[in-house]
């Protein structure tokens, strides 16, 4: 129990690796929130040229996009971004390789549930709204798009738990994000504590979010 205390929840090696961790918590934060509604947009960009284009190789185009993202591993993406990319020429800063291969990857799964969203709302919507004189711009924006979210807005917030659970991808390019600031002060205080203490501060910063995410099933639920 005492090698336990000593090596996993060492409040001594807390209190000193704590300032490190807290900085490499607010790149974390400020990383999402760049990333998230980036992505978000990306996302309903191509959801909105899926389900309303009538060009067919324009949809399958952007089928094949999405999917090809979805399962194209971001961390390989970044990896190539920032290391690939100078062989062709290309130096690619370390912020805008991180961040164009996280806004890539997240855009395909908002897509997803932004497409679904738009799907579950009844034509019958958008033709009474094109019917009282709304464009198709209009007519998306106040009618079609807020019962959408509504609907997804659980996957919606899912998604983006999962792009803060990614930026701890970012530390295989060196960004002193919250893992990589835990796995720095490991190897100078040699001692695994700092990383329970990072995973402690993920689970204060994502638990909140899962329970909202249960709250909005639950609405989800009465509404349907």
């Amino acid at each position: 129990m005492d090698a336990l205390l000593e090596n996993f929840f060492n409040l001594a090696v807390y209190q000193q690796v704590l300032p490190y961790l807290l900085r490499g918590l607010w790149t974390t934060l400020w990383l999402s929130a760049l990333v998230i509604p980036l992505g978000a947009a990306g996302g309903l960009a191509l959801a909105l040229v899926q389900t309303q284009t009538h060009r067919r190789g324009l949809g399958w185009s952007v089928i094949a996009a999405i999917d090809f993202l979805r399962a194209f591993p971001p961390m390989v993406l970044l990896i190539f971004l920032y290391f690939g990319l100078p062989f062709l020429g290309g130096d690619v800063p370390k912020l805008v390789a991180i961040v164009l291969a996280f806004v890539l990857n997240s855009a395909s799964y908002f897509a997803e549930v932004f497409r679904a969203g738009i799907q579950a709302v009844p034509q019958g919507q958008m033709e009474a709204a094109r019917s009282t004189g709304l464009s198709l711009a209009q007519s998306l924006r106040w009618v079609v798009l807020p019962q959408a979210v509504r609907q997804v807005a659980p996957d919606l917030v899912g998604n983006a738990i999962e792009v803060v659970k990614m930026t701890t991808i970012a530390s295989v390019v060196g960004m002193p994000e919250l893992l990589r600031a835990a796995r720095d002060t490991q190897s100078l205080v040699y001692n695994p504590s700092p990383i329970v203490l990072a995973a402690g501060l993920y689970l204060l910063l994502l638990w909140p979010m899962t329970r909202w995410v249960a709250k909005l099933e639950t609405r989800r639920g009465a509404w349907a």
